[in-house]
C-alpha cells in the first residue's frame, strides 16, 4: 500500500498529476482544490489511497488527512466507489461534506454528479452518526469571505499555471470569473477559468 508520496511534481492536467519519486513518476488521480495547491516543478508531499482491482492500480492523492479519510468512509456506502467518492470531494469540501451529512442535507449531496436523491439518503443514513460536525469558527462574516475569496483565487491561478497558461492570462481570468460568480469554490472557478483561456489559446 503507497501511503503518501514525496517529489517534484512533473505534470498537472484536469483530473491527475503526475509526482516522481525516485526517478519513477507516479499518476495520481485529484480533485480540483488539490490539483489547484501544487505547482508543476515544485516538490510537494501528497497522502494516497491506492485502489486495486484486477485490472488496475488507481493512486488518489489528498492534501489533507480528512479528505482521505472520507473519501474512505464514502465507499463503505453500497454504491459508492473511489470515482464517485472522489467527485463527492470535488464538489463539496471535506467540512461541507461533513456538515451536508451531519445535518441529513440531501439536497447538497445531490449537488454532486452521480448522486441520485436515493444514494444521497443512503449516505446520510449511513453516515450521519460517523462524521463530527464542522467545527465554526468566529463570527467574522467579512473576513471569513475574504479569506476564502483569497484563498480559491490563489488556488485557481497557480492550478492554471501549473496547466501551462501564462500567470498574467491567469491571473485576469480568474478575477473575471470571480467578478462575475463571487460565491464560486476553486472547482467551479477553475472550470470557468480553464473555459475562458481555451476560447483564447
Amino acid at each position: 500500500m503507497i501511503a503518501s508520496l514525496r517529489g517534484p511534481v512533473v505534470h498537472v492536467a484536469l483530473d491527475h498529476l503526475v509526482i516522481e519519486c525516485a526517478g519513477v513518476g507516479y499518476r495520481v488521480l485529484a480533485t480540483p482544490s488539490t490539483l489547484a495547491s501544487v505547482q508543476r516543478g515544485a516538490e510537494t508531499t501528497l497522502l494516497t489511497a491506492m485502489i486495486v482491482r484486477e485490472d488496475s492500480m488507481t493512486l488518489y492523492g489528498f492534501t489533507e488527512p480528512d479528505a482521505r479519510d472520507l473519501f474512505a468512509l464514502l465507499q463503505t456506502v453500497t454504491g459508492v466507489g473511489p470515482r464517485l467518492a472522489m467527485a463527492t470531494l470535488a464538489v463539496l469540501e471535506p467540512s461541507a461534506l461533513r456538515a451536508a451529512l451531519a445535518d441529513s442535507d440531501v439536497k447538497a449531496l445531490c449537488t454532486v454528479p452521480g448522486v441520485g436523491k436515493r444514494v444521497a439518503e443512503r449516505l446520510v443514513v449511513e453516515l450521519r452518526d460517523k462524521v463530527d460536525r464542522p467545527q465554526s469558527g468566529a463570527a467574522d462574516p467579512a473576513g471569513i469571505g475574504l479569506a476564502a475569496s483569497m484563498s480559491v483565487r490563489d488556488q485557481v491561478v497557480e492550478a492554471l499555471a501549473g496547466l501551462g497558461f501564462p500567470v498574467p492570462a491567469a491571473e485576469k481570468a480568474v478575477t473575471a470569473v470571480l467578478a462575475d460568480d463571487p460565491d464560486a469554490d476553486s472547482a467551479r472557478a477553475l472550470r470557468a477559468g480553464l473555459a475562458l483561456l481555451g476560447k483564447t489559446r
